[in-house]
């Protein structure tokens, strides 16, 4: 039928809004953004924020001075023809560059080269590119206890010092778990709504969470880093 397919489309951009409003009255953290030249739900939730619409008028500059969802970049990049994979750190680079030359930036993949490991000691070399196996596990296991595991921390600082040997991988493990039990485990960058609930309430004992997610929004509705700060609870008083 004539005008079927303009209906139906009439028709999903309302539920769309609809869905939208409704997260938005329940004061969830993630909202989706839809890139769709600048469609009623981008219009709508800029209304509601001090954020700039993310779309191609913006300079890298500006583009960095604000936080956006990771569901906003992969949205952008995927409307801009940009590589959407990888983590949130990557994406916001690869939209730097594209704002900044019209280009994208190509993603190159290199492989790694394994090393197979021999019999392990306290003694030997942490080799490049480890990957953590079974057979890493059961010396970890022999040395440290049978609650080992791979947290994500280790591992990484596995793969940051190759070179060293296996016993300052012990030792390693044991202050990465002193270090969960102060809770001062660092937290990586992408996950920045993580380390600011931790700061709100390192700073604020009794506050509710409802109280850190205010300061939160209020946060990232500004310019510059999204690092908890006093100032912040203001937002409380709106």
């Amino acid at each position: 039928m004539p005008g079927a397919n303009n209906t139906w489309d009439q028709a999903k951009r309302r539920a769309w809004l609809f869905c939208f409003m409704d997260i938005v009255s329940r004061k969830r953290e993630s909202l989706f953004c839809f890139n769709d030249n600048e469609s009623v739900i981008i219009k709508v939730m800029n209304k509601m924020t001090q954020r700039p619409i993310l779309n191609t008028n913006l300079d890298s500059e500006t583009y960095r001075s604000y936080y956006y969802l990771k569901e906003e970049l992969v949205e952008f990049c995927r409307y801009n023809g940009i590589p959407s994979s990888g983590g949130k750190i990557e994406l916001t680079d690869r939209i730097a560059y594209f704002l900044d030359t019209g280009s994208v930036k190509k993603v190159t993949r290199s492989k790694k080269n394994t090393i197979e490991v021999g019999l392990i000691t306290e003694d030997t070399i942490i080799e490049q590119n480890i990957v953590c196996s079974e057979k890493h596990r059961a010396f970890f296991k022999e040395k440290v206890g049978k609650t080992f595991s791979f947290n994500v921390q280790f591992q990484k600082w596995l793969k940051a010092n190759a070179g060293k040997k296996y016993r300052d991988a012990i030792e390693a493990y044991y202050l990465i778990l002193e270090e969960k039990k102060k809770g001062k485990t660092k937290i990586d960058k992408q996950f920045e709504y993580n380390t600011y609930i931790r700061d709100f309430f390192e700073a604020n004992k009794g506050r509710s969470l409802e109280d850190a997610i205010k300061c939160w929004k209020y946060k990232k509705s500004l310019p510059g880093h999204n690092q908890y700060e006093a100032s912040d609870l203001e937002a409380l008083s709106r």
